[in-house]
C-alpha cells in the first residue's frame, strides 16, 4: 500500500513539472520578446516568486502539521494552475503577478508533500533513496515539458496558448494527490502531546539550523534557470537553443536524483561537495563560456553541470532535514527548508537581473562565489557538529 503512494506522490509530481516548467522555459521568452519587458523585470519577476514564497512556505509547513498534510498539498497544487493563465496577460504587470500567484501555491504544497512522502518511508535510511525518486519523476515532467515546449514553439504555436495546455498535466496532478489516503503507520495529525519520532535525536535537531543557514546562502546563488536561456537564446540567436539547454538541464538533474538517492549516503558533506561545489563549478563555467565566446556548446556543459549539482541537493536537503527535525515538526522544518531556498531565490533574481542587465559575466561570477560560500558553511557546520 504504502509502495503505491510513493508512487501517487511521484506521480503527482511528475504531472505538476510537466505543467509548470513548461511555463517556465517559455516565460523569460515570453516576457522579453513577446512583451517587449527588459531582462531586468525579469529578474525582479522571480524575485517577487521568490521572495514571499518563502514566508508561504513556511506558513504551509506549519499550516499542514495543523490542518493535515494531504490537505495543504492539495490545497496549494490547485493553486499553481495560475502560472497557466499568465499566457493571457496583455502587459508584464499581469504576467508576473499570475506568475507569482502561482508559484506561491507550489510553495505552500512542497513542505507537505515532502512530509507525505516521509510518512510514507518510515526508515530513515531509505529516505534518500525516496527523495531521489521524487526528484526524478519531478524533473523528468519539467524535462518533458522542455521537448513539448520545443516542438510546439517549431510548429510555430504561441507560447500564450502553450501555456493554456499545460492546465492538463496539472489537473492530473492534483486528482492523484486527491486520491492519496492515510494508511497506517503515516504521521498522525499532531497535537500538542505529539511525541517526536524516535530517529530525531537532540543532538540531531542541532544540526537543522546550520542546513537552513547554507540553503539560504545557496538560494543567493540559485538565479532561476530563466537566464541561462535567454543566455543561450541571445547567444546564439535562436530561441530554439535556449529551450535546448532547459532540457539538458532538467534531463540530467532527473538523472542525478536517481542516482544519487540509490548511490549516497546522505551526509552534509556530500551537499556541500556534490550540491553547492557543483553549482559554483557550473556558474563559473557560464561566466567563463560568455567571457570567451564558446558558443552553445560551452555553454550548455555549464549548464548540465547545474543540473547535476540541483539534483544533488534537491535529494539531499529534504533526506537531511527529514533526519534531523521531529515528527510532530516536520512539517515546520520541511517549510523552514523550502522558506530558506526561497528567501535566498528572492535575493538573487533581484541581483542576477541587475547584475545581467550589466554585464552577464559579473552576474554568473557572483552566483558562483555565492555558491561556493554555502558549501563552506555546510562544511564547517558539518566538522563542529562531527558528523560522520
Amino acid at each position: 500500500m504504502a509502495h503505491a503512494h510513493l508512487w501517487k506522490i511521484a506521480g503527482s509530481a511528475f504531472f505538476a513539472d510537466l505543467g509548470y516548467q513548461a511555463v517556465l522555459a517559455g516565460f523569460p521568452l515570453f516576457l522579453v520578446l513577446a512583451l517587449n519587458a527588459p531582462v531586468w523585470v525579469y529578474g525582479l519577476a522571480m524575485a517577487l516568486a521568490y521572495g514571499p514564497g518563502a514566508l508561504i512556505a513556511w506558513w504551509g509547513g506549519r499550516q499542514g502539521d495543523r490542518w493535515g498534510h494531504r490537505r495543504v498539498a492539495i490545497t496549494g497544487n490547485s493553486g499553481i494552475v495560475l502560472l497557466s493563465l499568465s499566457g493571457l496577460a496583455s502587459t508584464p504587470l499581469a504576467a508576473v503577478g499570475l506568475l507569482s500567484l502561482g508559484w506561491w501555491a507550489r510553495n505552500f504544497r512542497t513542505p507537505s508533500r515532502r512530509v507525505l512522502l516521509v510518512d510514507r518511508v518510515p526508515d530513515p535510511e531509505d529516505r534518500s533513496r525516496a527523495f531521489g525518486f521524487l526528484h526524478a519523476l519531478d524533473v523528468g515532467g519539467g524535462m518533458l515539458a522542455g521537448v513539448g515546449v520545443l516542438v510546439l514553439l517549431a510548429r510555430a504555436w504561441p507560447l500564450g496558448r502553450i501555456f493554456l495546455l499545460t492546465l492538463v498535466p496539472l489537473a492530473i496532478s492534483t486528482l492523484l494527490l486527491v486520491g492519496l489516503r492515510r494508511t497506517p503507520g503515516t504521521t498522525p495529525p499532531p497535537a500538542a502531546t505529539a511525541a517526536p519520532r524516535a530517529d530525531a535525536a537532540p543532538a540531531d535537531r542541532r544540526r537543522l539550523p546550520p542546513i537552513l543557514w547554507a540553503a539560504a546562502l545557496y538560494g543567493f546563488s540559485s538565479y532561476n534557470l530563466g537566464f541561462p536561456i535567454l543566455t543561450v537564446a541571445q547567444a546564439t540567436r535562436h530561441s530554439t537553443l535556449g529551450i535546448v539547454s532547459y532540457i539538458v538541464f532538467l534531463g540530467v538533474s532527473a538523472a542525478t536524483g536517481w542516482f544519487v538517492g540509490r548511490r549516497v549516503r546522505g551526509t552534509a558533506g556530500e551537499l556541500a561537495g556534490l550540491g553547492y561545489v557543483g553549482a559554483a563549478v557550473g556558474s563559473a563555467g557560464l561566466a567563463a563560456a560568455l567571457a570567451c565566446s564558446l558558443g552553445f556548446w560551452g555553454l550548455v556543459l555549464p549548464v548540465a553541470i547545474l543540473g547535476f549539482a540541483l539534483g544533488a541537493i534537491e535529494t539531499l536537503e529534504p533526506t537531511l532535514v527529514s533526519r534531523w527535525a521531529s515528527g510532530a515538526t516536520l512539517g515546520r522544518g520541511m517549510g523552514a527548508l523550502t522558506g530558506a531556498r526561497s528567501l535566498g531565490l528572492f535575493g538573487a533574481n533581484l541581483i542576477m537581473g541587475l547584475l545581467y542587465h550589466a554585464s552577464p559575466v559579473a552576474a554568473y561570477a557572483y552566483a558562483a562565489a555565492v555558491a561556493l560560500a554555502a558549501a563552506v558553511v555546510l562544511w564547517r557546520s558539518a566538522r563542529v557538529t562531527r558528523e560522520p
